[in-house]
């Protein structure tokens, strides 16, 4: 049994690789029996969960503040004394435990991760691998520090967000335009910087003996259930059952707001001239907000949103210097999440926190299984935990309903919420098209001008409807805004696949909610212990790639918004 492990988090983040090895050598050198091998996992689990732990925090600090000098720094001394070593370690550890035979109940899947994980390693890529933190660490920073005056004040390009919803046309353009000759102000900083990113990734692969960094990716992400040629298939029905609906959506915008082209800056504000939703002006109003929905969902979820409110869990507002975009993480130690925000008050805002509290709630139910390899999950079922809550909590929006919105109100929110569902699905196959190019023509890729084309074929392949004329340099640099590209290479598809389960999990919801609610939560607690089709099985919906299922979840959804008009 490993004893004087850190219990509290000032502790946890004193932790040295010299209080560490010895852990790790202990369980190393320990014999590994069936009759020793759950407490042997516990032991494993109880290291592991603090190193992730460890990581965790650090990284989020330095994101919560880009410019902080001190959590770069420890984040950096991480990435340098702890990070390598605890991945070997890790690798020893996988080793031992395949090596011994034995399969402990609900390992099946656990199991086969390892296998993935332990022909993957490889002692040289450790350096690489944190190098690729620090790059990541930079790109984080260019953004986090790109702001713009408007109306006489300094603020972030996320604190323009509202003003996309002016009904002055003239309004929304100046400010459409003010924030794009910002971001372009980095193009080449961000073109140099993909160039390093690039050349690094083409290293790590050649290294694990993969013949290009997709194949890498495949199995570092242990996507077992399907390959590149399904991310084909999946774009291609795209193209047949969600393009033409999304074109539909683009040319009632236009004819609804009396213009003659849509253009970039027309997206998002109201066809009938309302006000923006403006749901709250406060990250505490956001949580109020929030805490009342989640309730009416399901009191188990409010539960957990109040333990978050109450451990201050939740950093939600945006600022300057904060790293963009939005995410849940994990304090494994804690057996907390923790949820990052950049809200500005828009209702978008409140779907993200609905969002990302679907993960949060995925790590609540996961917590329940004892050993840390079994709650290991993938992005395509982790993204229908937080996909599948935006829909689930739907019903709830409406004050009287324990929301915040008029019915009138909710109804429109609805509406916007499904149309950008749909629109997303073609957004999702430029990014995931964009993506299997760069890896299949690297060297093409190196070059920055080579990598704005192939935006633009993929871009006037799927994104049709929205007038770009004039615009090109804003439009082919799309993929330097986003950061799965440049943080987390091939993670984006998830986001489609997961889509479609989390409409049809919602296709439940709708003829029996809480028989819905109680197989998305039975989905949740089995964490990473059985197959991504299993997964899908258990909260209701199929794993699918095919035109037809993404056909049935079109028409419902666009038959929704008919009833809600």
């Amino acid at each position: 049994m490993l004893t004087s492990l850190p219990q509290t988090v000032p502790d946890l983040l004193k932790w040295q690789w010299s209080e560490i090895e010895p852990r790790v050598n202990d369980l190393v050198a320990r014999a590994l029996s069936a009759q020793n091998a759950n407490e042997w996992l516990a032991d494993w689990s109880a290291l592991d969960e603090r190193i992730s732990e460890m990581y965790a925090r650090l990284s989020l600090a330095k994101t919560q503040n880009t410019a902080d000098k001190d959590a770069e720094q420890a984040f950096n001394a991480f990435l340098d004394n702890i990070f390598p070593k605890a991945e070997a370690a890790r690798q020893k550890l996988r080793e031992k435990l395949l090596a011994s035979g034995l399969e402990p109940q609900g390992f099946e899947m656990p199991l086969k991760k390892m296998r993935a994980s332990a022909e993957l390693f490889r002692e040289q890529n450790l350096p690489l691998l944190t190098q690729e933190q620090k790059l990541v660490s930079r790109y984080e920073k260019i953004i986090g520090a790109q702001t713009i005056e408007w109306d006489g004040k300094e603020v972030t390009i996320a604190q323009l967000r509202p003003v996309y919803q002016n009904p002055d046309r003239a309004t929304r353009e100046r400010a459409w335009r003010a924030s794009l000759a910002r971001q372009l102000a980095d193009r080449q900083a961000i073109n140099d910087l993909w160039r390093e990113f690039l050349t690094l990734r083409r290293q790590i692969a050649a290294n694990a003996d993969k013949p290009d960094y997709r194949a890498f990716k495949w199995q570092q992400l242990h996507r077992f259930d399907y390959a590149p040629d399904d991310c084909r298939t999946f774009h291609r029905a795209i193209e047949t059952a969600v393009v033409p609906v999304a074109r539909r959506i683009y040319e009632r915008r236009q004819k609804r707001l009396g213009i003659t082209s849509l253009r970039p800056w027309d997206l998002d504000v109201d066809l009938l001239g309302r006000a923006p939703l403006k749901p709250f002006s406060t990250g505490e109003e956001l949580k109020t907000i929030a805490a009342s929905i989640f309730n009416r969902v399901d009191p188990k979820l409010g539960e957990y949103f109040a333990t978050m409110q109450r451990d201050a869990l939740l950093d939600l507002e945006n600022r300057k210097n904060k790293a963009p975009g939005a995410y849940c993480t994990n304090f494994a130690m804690s057996k907390q999440p923790f949820i990052f925000q950049n809200a500005v008050g828009t209702h978008g805002d409140l779907q993200t926190i609905l969002h990302e509290s679907g993960h949060a709630f995925h790590n609540y139910e996961r917590y329940a299984l004892p050993f840390a390899p079994q709650r290991q999950i993938g992005m395509e079922f982790a993204e229908v935990a937080s996909m599948a809550m935006e829909l689930l909590a739907s019903p709830y929006l409406a004050k009287d309903q324990g929301g915040v919105y008029s019915d009138a109100d909710a109804a429109r929110a609805r509406i916007e919420h499904l149309e950008s569902e749909i629109l997303f699905w073609p957004y999702m196959a430029v990014v995931d098209a964009f993506q299997h190019w760069v890896y299949e023509n690297p060297d093409a890729a190196l070059d920055g001008s080579n990598c704005d084309a192939e935006w633009a074929r993929q871009w006037n392949r799927f994104m049709i409807g929205i007038d770009w004329r004039g615009l090109e340099q804003e439009m082919t640099t799309g993929w330097h805004r986003k950061l799965h590209i440049h943080e987390v290479p091939f993670y984006y598809v998830e986001y489609g696949l997961a889509q479609l389960g989390a409409v049809q999990v919602w296709s439940n919801a709708l003829r029996d909610q809480a028989g819905a609610v109680a197989s998305y939560r039975r989905a949740l607690a089995l964490g990473g212990t059985v197959s991504l089709p299993q997964l899908y099985a258990a909260a209701g919906a199929q794993f699918a790639f095919d035109a037809a299922t993404l056909q049935r979840a079109v028409d419902l959804m666009e038959r929704v918004m008919g009833e809600l008009e």
